[in-house]
């Protein structure tokens, strides 16, 4: 049974791992612009590069799950 459905478990290990990973960098990210007094305009540049990052990854996925419902991907 575990291997009818391996895919499926493999893809939804690599997309919690992602957002595991995103979440430990933006605590990581606000540590650090906490304790070095960065301005706002320099909070607002890395947490937008971080959003962008995951924003793309999300929209990797979106595609590709409606690439795959229409038969073109494999």
């Amino acid at each position: 049974m575990l291997s009818e459905y391996y895919e499926q478990i493999e893809a939804l290990a690599l997309n919690l791992t992602l957002l595991v990973l995103f979440i430990l960098m933006g605590l990581a990210i606000h540590d650090v612009l906490k304790k070095n007094n960065v301005p706002l305009v320099g909070r607002v540049v890395a947490y937008g590069v971080l959003l962008l990052g995951a924003a793309g990854f999300l929209i990797k996925g979106l595609i590709q799950l409606f690439w795959q419902s229409n038969g073109i991907g494999g």
